[in-house]
């Protein structure tokens, strides 16, 4: 399997804390990461590096992904779902691709009503607005409005964070779903160990600003390392 990210030595301070100290990583294309580690390690701001939001201050990314235009081979399911009180939903989820893929409004809310289908939501839904929405719809809507330009790579930041159990079992099946029937590199942040062990092909921990770990559930639920453990038994 081919890389799709190629990280290297990545370095990151502000105002003189170190939040990423020499960061390696290699995604695989089609893969499923999960990365953990307590509030504070740098994992929003590593995805924030890979997505374009932020530079590093020293070491090489690269994104392995063919054409000119990489927006849209990129979906992304921000922390508190970011999305516009203003619109409807479906405006919501086919706000970044409408204009840049030159569709008309009917084409646009078809396909968003297909992505709303994909994520276990009704039509009904299209014309709602998010302040009409509970919490899991809106990480749901979220996620829709990441996948709906078919991307390349997704990356989902806390995607069940305050859910319930049994929301955040659904989204977990969605995950997995999208993961199998679409294939796309999907890089998730949750603090959720339950959801990250059934949705991960490879768990990274960040500790510290450095990758303390990357390799597979199974692996990950072998370690010898007390600190681990110790993340994997208290997390929520």
């Amino acid at each position: 399997m081919s890389n799709i990210i190629s990280i290297s030595d990545l370095h990151l301070s502000f105002g003189g804390r170190k939040i990423l100290d020499g960061i390696n990583l290699q995604v695989s294309r089609g893969e499923s990461l999960v990365i953990i580690g307590e509030s504070g390690s740098g994992k929003s701001v590593l995805t924030k590096i890979i997505i374009g939001l932020m530079s590093p201050d020293l070491g090489t990314i690269k994104i392995n992904i063919p054409g000119n235009n990489k927006v849209l081979n990129f979906g992304v399911l921000f922390q508190n779902s970011a999305l516009f009180d203003s619109i409807t939903v479906w405006e919501n989820i086919s706000f970044n691709f409408k204009k840049r893929l030159n569709v008309s409004e009917k084409e646009a809310k078809k396909l968003a009503i297909d992505k709303l289908n994909m994520v276990r939501l009704s039509r009904d839904t299209a014309d709602m607005f998010p302040l009409e929405l509970s919490g899991g719809m809106k990480k749901r809507v979220a996620l829709a409005r990441a996948i709906a330009h078919s991307p390349q790579m997704i990356i989902l930041d806390e995607p069940t964070s305050g859910l319930d159990p049994i929301v955040t079992d659904l989204i977990s099946d969605i995950i997995i779903k999208l993961s199998n029937e679409l294939n796309p590199t999907i890089i998730t942040i949750t603090h959720d160990i339950h959801s990250a062990f059934r949705i991960a092909n490879k768990i990274a921990v960040l500790y510290h600003g450095k990758i303390l770990f990357c390799g597979t559930v199974e692996e990950i639920k072998k370690t010898n390392n007390n600190y681990i453990k110790c993340l994997i038994k208290h997390a929520v």
